[in-house]
């Protein structure tokens, strides 16, 4: 069914611009080393919780907001030869391609995919 890789991290509001600009430079390596999908969302409806939150699973401060994104692979092999290739790429290379975040802070992982729906549903025009 595919694999999966999710990251959240904490950025800072002031650095919204220079986060897409890092994710449209970094998503197309991902896509040339065997990715089929990389998606980066930036909140706007996240609740902060009374005991967990993903505002609290980063320690994000109050002027950084949650980046959540996935990278799809078609299966795990792929997404490992893919990696180590993206490592490699020099096109990421901190230099050429910093992030403006806390890389620390960042909580990240790979998922193999149980379920997976989608609606053929067009919407209305």
């Amino acid at each position: 069914m595919g694999y999966v890789d999710a990251i959240v991290v904490a950025v800072p509001r002031a650095h919204r611009a220079a986060y897409l600009a890092f994710a449209n430079a970094s998503n197309p390596v991902f896509l040339a080393h065997g990715a089929i999908r990389v998606v980066d969302c930036w909140a706007e409806s996240v609740p902060h919780g009374k005991q967990t939150d993903l505002y609290r699973a980063v320690a994000a401060t109050q002027d950084e907001d949650v980046v959540f994104g996935w990278i799809e692979w078609p299966d795990k092999a792929t997404r490992d030869a893919g990696w180590a290739a993206v490592m490699a790429d020099p096109r990421l290379a901190p230099a050429a391609n910093p992030p403006p975040f806390d890389g620390k802070r960042m909580i990240f992982g790979g998922f193999d995919v149980i379920s997976d729906a989608i609606s053929d549903a067009k919407g209305s025009d």
